[in-house]
């Protein structure tokens, strides 16, 4: 299929820019947040417990970076693409419950295993459940909000994940302390399946909104896979703003994966104090963070959109910095502060960056470009990141005076990726500025 060069132009008519939303659509936005915050809750727990995981069923670095993040990734991943596809055809609010009825059951069934196996094949089965959640989610907001106010509400959408985290840090850390590994699980499964009944009686199916400005043979629910993968690299600004988005998953979420180990290996720290100090720095400074950059968004909706993705390259840039103190310092009183500025800023990028996606994908491309993003950023984050730090990890701990640092000289590393992230979207709001978004 042909791509004419002006098919992202983003020339909107009146009604297109509109920034009236119903009633309704802000309380799919608001259910949908909260079911986001589950999502980002059950996969945030088991990284706040990998500590006592690791004790129980005495892993290596690597093998638990496997267990809590590849097998998630790798099913995830997986089924995320034909998902993807599939919200694009058929009704979303029903994919949606489905996925978090899934999604949550499983989480009980981590709870209740008693082997590393019976863990591993339970973790696999919260991956394929989350992995329909997600795209079906973003287009459905598309739908519900025009152009002009996507990046805002998806910028509330993002919400969930700090709130998310919060109950993943804080909530898993105490129930660890208190009742151990296993009923903290089962208590974060159990929390989620209401929302699925939620989301099937109080959320209506939209009609799927074509924007104008993007060219009518392009405007096709039945566009396939190959058709969105070569829409995508025709556009520079796409390519940039997807290879951005995963990077600072890697930078942010990835190095956060291991932070709650950090802070017990290098500050002989419990995973409850660690989740105690994590959980509100997520919940509180996270969420005023995302209602900034919910704001931000608001503020910039009448201003060409290259200015999104151009606040986020400076605000992650300066993030990048923050990062590289973390765990520069061995001070527990600079890195609490460090962790103050550095946790925030890494929410700030969700809201913009699928606004983006949603507004330069047509309608029928929307729930596919969704599942491609969730794609790379979810590798970037889930496996790559876990497995990698962890080998190094491993790597590292034999060959220095202090075993238990190594975790922290990994991370350091690590950080200086907010570089790369923050290039990419410099680079992705050069190419909008020059097709005029």
């Amino acid at each position: 299929m042909s791509i004419p060069s002006n098919s992202i132009s983003g020339t909107l008519s009146p009604s297109a820019s509109s920034v009236v939303a119903s009633s309704g659509a802000w309380t799919t936005l608001f259910i949908l947040t909260a079911v986001y915050a589950i999502n980002i809750a059950d996969r945030y727990v088991l990284s706040t417990l990998i500590e006592p995981i690791k004790n129980e069923f005495q892993l290596s670095d690597a093998s638990v970076g496997f267990l809590t993040g590849v097998s998630l990734a790798i099913f995830y991943v997986a089924a995320g693409l034909p998902l993807g596809a599939l919200a694009d055809r058929t009704n979303r609010k029903r994919m949606i419950g489905a996925a978090v009825a899934v999604w949550s059951a499983m989480t009980v069934f981590c709870g209740l295993s008693s082997s590393f196996w019976q863990l591993l094949l339970a973790r696999i089965g919260v991956g394929i459940g989350e992995a329909g959640g997600t795209p079906p989610s973003h287009s459905i907001i598309a739908d519900k909000f025009r152009p002009k106010l996507r990046a805002f509400a998806l910028s509330v959408y993002g919400i969930g994940a700090s709130v998310g985290a919060w109950f993943g840090a804080s909530g898993a850390g105490y129930l660890n302390d208190a009742y151990g590994w296993r009923t903290t699980l089962l208590v974060f499964g159990l929390c989620g399946l209401p929302f699925a009944l939620l989301v099937w009686l109080c959320i209506r199916e939209p009609k799927r909104v074509h924007d104008e400005g993007i060219s009518p043979d392009i405007h096709s629910d039945n566009t396939s896979f190959r058709e969105t993968f070569h829409y995508t690299l025709q556009s520079r600004a796409l390519f940039h703003l997807i290879a951005g988005a995963t990077i600072i998953t890697f930078w942010g979420w990835g190095i956060l994966w291991w932070t709650t180990s950090f802070l017990v290996r290098t500050y002989s720290m419990s995973v409850g104090e660690a989740g105690a100090m994590l959980g509100p720095i997520h919940g509180l400074a996270g969420t005023a963070m995302m209602v900034i950059t919910v704001l931000v968004m608001l503020l910039l909706r009448s201003k060409p959109m290259y200015q999104q993705s151009n606040f986020v390259a400076w605000t992650t840039l300066l993030g990048t910095l923050f990062s590289i103190g973390l765990f520069a310092t061995d001070r527990l009183e600079i890195a609490h502060v460090l962790l103050w500025l550095f946790i925030p800023i890494t929410y700030i990028y969700i809201g913009p960056s699928i606004g983006l996606l949603q507004n330069l994908y047509p309608a029928g491309m929307r729930a596919k470009g969704s599942a491609i993003l969730l794609f790379t950023a979810n590798i970037a984050n889930l496996a790559i990141a876990p497995q990698l730090i962890g080998l190094l990890s491993d790597f590292v701990a034999p060959r220095i005076g202090n075993p238990a640092e190594s975790l922290r000289f990994v991370l350091l590393g690590c950080a200086f990726t907010g570089l790369w992230a923050t290039y990419h979207y410099w680079a992705c709001a050069r190419h909008m500025k020059r097709e005029s978004l």
